[in-house]
């Protein structure tokens, strides 16, 4: 963005805003792609049978808290 000079709060007040080029949802997806490269969740591989409700609310969890282990900076949980 180019810096622009004003002779008086006037003129500077009578200057139109200016617009950001390249789009606000672009930056945000950088931004979240830069933030998954910097602290990714980590999920088992393949797929995960359970007996009971219990027993997958249970392992749910468990993956949180060794997500929050590996990354104590990451304070969100799923639940």
């Amino acid at each position: 963005m180019a810096v622009e000079k004003f002779r008086s709060g006037e003129e500077m007040n009578a200057a139109p805003a200016p617009i950001a080029r390249g789009g606000g949802f672009d930056r945000f997806v950088r931004h979240c792609a830069r933030y998954r490269t910097l602290a990714p969740r980590l999920y088992p591989r393949g797929v995960l049978k359970f007996r009971s409700l219990e027993e997958a609310q249970r392992a749910r969890a468990e993956i949180a808290k060794a997500n929050v282990r590996r990354n104590p900076n990451r304070t969100a949980s799923p639940e």
